[in-house]
């Protein structure tokens, strides 16, 4: 099985980002964590804080790969082009957030990519990728 992950703009500042909201820990300090807890499938990662970057790697990974875990960061909130992408998809994505979106400003509440998504998971820090990757395997 194989998983892509991808984050966008901003998280590659984890770790140093605003430490109350997104934790101390940067992704790449926590990969090796979240594939050793899933020896079976493989996991890849990439980040972008382009948006048509993540539109590419979407595009080259989803007609492929067994699903897709992102983290669209702001652009959840605003990209249209992400949802139009994610329902071309073969496979499922999951929407991640490592915050609880609904606990922070009102303009957060809104996604514009959960209705193409198979699920979405908030708010459980960076926990909240193991949580996507298990509901992936699970709805295999």
């Amino acid at each position: 099985m194989k998983i892509q992950i991808i984050n966008g703009p901003n998280l590659n500042l984890l770790g140093v980002r605003e430490p109350g909201i997104y934790g101390s820990n940067s992704f790449e300090s926590y990969l090796p964590k979240l594939k050793e807890k899933f020896p079976d499938v493989e996991i890849e990662y990439y980040q972008s804080n382009i948006e048509g970057e993540l539109i590419n790697k979407l595009q080259e990974v989803g007609f492929s790969y067994d699903g897709v875990v992102l983290n669209a960061g702001a652009y959840t909130h605003t990209s249209i082009a992400l949802q139009d992408c994610i329902r071309s998809l073969k496979c499922p994505c999951v929407e991640v957030h490592i915050s609880n979106v609904h606990k922070r400003e009102e303009f957060r509440h809104h996604s514009y990519i959960s209705c193409a998504c198979l699920g979405v998971i908030c708010g459980f820090g960076l926990a909240s990728y193991d949580l996507a990757i298990a509901g992936i395997i699970a709805n295999k």
